[in-house]
């Protein structure tokens, strides 16, 4: 068979090389042709023959047990979840007590700088008082989404007091701080919309961003210039801009790295290229501005000019669930069109009632602000020289964030280091601080670091013993 195919191919191709070698300007039927048009008109005609001719279908012949088996046998399924590493064993320090600024963590006391109990309200007895009282009238939830029989008389109390403390016309409250954000932006945005968000927004905020399929740019983090050139970039490819709804996201102070965002600039460059800004404030909110009304009040920005705020209250007002505030329609448009407010059981009327208590005593003990000012900056001081370490966040923020001078190169090797340094810190010397962790989903582009949660309730010997301990395991881990 072997040598048929091969004398056959033989005879082919001598009988191309004649066709090649044939006279030139040969006249059959008083055409003339020459080899190289034989060879063409060939060509087309098997193409032709090749494309009416029928496909070819193999008959269809069902596997035997057999052959089924050794498919099974050889079929390796996709894992659900990645190989357990080491790093995915370590197990997180277990909160025994209540997380205010001395804890019990794994059986013994310690000083916690690892809670946002920014004012120091956990344990405060009149917001303990408040949750008693609404447990014994409400219970302990309510069983129910809030446009379904779950809104209970205190929550509308407590919208009235959140709109009426920050000077809006309405706010909305949310079961979950996190989910807030997230339930947010896909509310008001949607695909073909365009958002332009800061590289350094955490990780809530990023899913927000993803769920509303708009079209995201970022600029650089806290970088003005970068904002009004992706502003300018992005105003000028819009084709019917008039037609398009478009946003900026920041947050007040940058969980991933202690910033603050500059807003009055932001406002400047927000009517100059006519977008709206979504401002999330889970940690400004009772901590910036003379009285606690957050970035607008620090910054001197009418509250009016801020088109959407968010926050989480499970910060500085010590208890938990988040809110929404803004013009009456921003928020009747959530009651309709908001997952985490439509779908989810209402806030428990006692966390309600907590964060009721807690807007109240901040009004009437306004110089806690001034307690927390003057922690945030005698820490902030103290951690000025730390070895292998620098101090990244802004001079009132609560949020101290420290990441390494040099990082080694690797985001894996410096999660190592940080986390040993901060074991090191509660084995050795009872003080709790957090290394920064992101998961697989968190595209945040910042250095990661160590976080100081500083509390008005801290002591001043609280502070220095915290930055010596720091200071002496930063000198020996990054030696």
């Amino acid at each position: 068979m072997a040598s048929a195919m091969v004398n056959v191919t033989a005879s082919v191709l001598d009988w191309v090389s004649l066709a090649f070698d044939a006279p030139t300007k040969a006249v059959v039927f008083g055409v003339p042709i020459d080899g190289h048009l034989v060879v063409e008109v060939l060509l087309v005609v098997v193409i032709l023959f090749q494309l009416t001719r029928k496909s070819y279908k193999p008959p269809k012949k069902p596997l035997t047990e057999k052959e089924i088996d050794e498919l099974c046998d050889e079929w390796v399924p996709e894992p659900l979840t990645p190989q357990i590493t080491e790093d995915m064993t370590d197990e997180a320090p277990t909160l025994e007590s209540a997380a205010g600024p001395h804890a019990i963590v794994n059986g013994k006391e310690v000083l916690n700088f690892a809670s946002a109990n920014y004012l120091g309200l956990i344990g405060n007895e009149k917001i303990t008082d408040s949750c008693v009282g609404a447990l014994e009238k409400y219970g302990v939830g309510s069983c129910g989404p809030r446009g379904f029989y779950g809104t209970i008389d205190v929550h509308l109390d407590c919208e009235q007091k959140i709109a009426k403390f920050l000077g809006t016309p309405d706010s909305i409250l949310y079961s979950y701080g996190i989910s807030t954000i997230f339930s947010v932006i896909p509310a008001f945005c949607k695909k073909g919309d365009i958002i332009v968000a800061d590289e350094g927004v955490h990780w809530a905020v990023q899913n927000g961003l993803y769920l509303s399929r708009s079209t995201v740019a970022y600029f650089k983090h806290n970088d003005m210039k970068s904002l009004e050139n992706k502003l300018e970039e992005v105003t000028r490819r819009s084709k019917h801009p008039e037609k398009i709804r478009r946003y900026i996201v920041v947050e007040s102070i940058y969980q991933n790295s202690g910033q603050i965002a500059p807003l009055d600039e932001i406002v400047r460059l927000k009517e100059k290229y006519r977008f709206r800004i979504i401002l999330d404030e889970s940690h400004s909110f009772g901590v910036l501005g003379n009285s606690g009304r957050g970035l607008a009040e620090q910054c001197g920005v009418p509250i009016e000019k801020i088109d959407i705020i968010t926050a989480g209250m499970g910060n500085a007002l010590a208890t938990d669930g988040g809110f929404c505030t803004g013009s009456v329609r921003v928020v009747d448009h959530q009651r309709l069109s908001s997952a985490g407010y439509v779908f989810s059981a209402s806030l428990p009327p006692y966390l309600a009632s907590a964060a009721i208590a807690a807007v109240d005593h901040l009004e009437e003990n306004p110089s806690i602000l001034a307690n927390l000012r003057a922690n945030i900056a005698t820490l902030f001081n103290e951690l000025s020289d730390v070895p292998g370490l620098v101090v990244a966040s802004h001079l009132l923020s609560p949020l101290v964030f420290l990441k390494l001078k040099k990082s080694t190169g690797s985001d894996k090797a410096d999660m190592h280091l940080l986390q040993s340094i901060a074991k090191r810190v509660l084995e050795e010397d009872s003080v709790l601080i957090v290394a920064t962790k992101r998961s697989s989903l968190d595209k945040c582009p910042l250095p990661i670091g160590l976080r100081f949660f500083v509390s008005a309730s801290h002591s001043e010997s609280d502070l220095l013993k915290a930055a010596t301990s720091l200071k002496r395991v930063a000198a020996l881990v990054l030696s």
